[in-house]
């Protein structure tokens, strides 16, 4: 199946450059380009793209509110953020808004495309090691609560998924989380699967978001 990607990005050399690539891929065709966010939630509406590659920084409405919006008139496209910065400020609200993942535009060209694929197929693309140096990021901004605070979702969990969901939340991968809780990694893939679908969840990042908005995990 044919990946279909809308780029988003105010520089045109850019956009260019990231349909000069795409169009090199037998299984991928972009299919539109927006040269701010105004014009990327228009044209998702009318294309329905399977992938967005959303610059954070974009005139106008910005790659963060953009993405809140295409994830909203579009629940099936997924949205890449694309970011200057490792960890730049904007990352982890573009992930909060609905982001499958983010990746640096300097990224090579097979990151990208490893990246684009992954995405489509409901992967999120940041991996163990960079969820946990987005929740160092993340822990001063969290207020403090209490259990009275707790999403009411929590109790579709088993005791079980509440275990991998706080694994998840510390970002551990799935083999890391099998070592833990002594489990097969195929198990620990089924349990997620479970709790995505429970919470009504996007995605690991947005599983990562809700333990601790949901006060499952406090702040260290």
């Amino acid at each position: 199946m044919t990946i279909r990607i809308l780029i988003a990005d105010d520089e045109a050399l850019l956009r260019m450059a990231f349909g000069t690539v795409l169009e090199t891929q037998p299984d991928m065709a972009p299919v539109g380009e927006a040269a701010d966010g105004i014009q990327a939630v228009r044209l998702a509406r009318e294309l329905r793209p399977d992938v967005v590659l959303m610059d954070v920084r974009m005139p106008g409405t910005d790659g963060i509110e953009a993405t809140r919006q295409v994830i909203r008139i579009s629940p099936r496209s997924r949205v890449l953020i694309l970011t200057t910065f490792d960890l730049d400020e904007y990352a982890f609200a573009g992930l909060k808004a609905g982001a499958s993942g983010f990746l640096l535009k300097n990224a090579r060209p097979e990151e990208l495309l490893t990246a684009i694929r992954s995405v489509a197929a409901g992967d999120a693309v940041v991996s163990p090691r960079v969820t946990r140096r987005l929740l160092e990021n993340l822990r001063p901004h969290i207020p403090d609560g209490s259990s009275a605070d707790r999403d009411e979702r929590l109790s579709r969990l088993s005791a079980r998924e509440r275990e991998v969901l706080v694994k998840v939340g510390r970002g551990l991968s799935n083999t890391e989380i099998a070592a833990t809780l002594y489990l097969a990694e195929a198990t620990v893939k089924s349990h997620l699967g479970r709790i995505l679908q429970k919470l009504e969840l996007r995605d690991r990042i947005q599983a990562v978001i809700f333990a601790y908005e949901s006060r499952l995990i406090h702040p260290a």
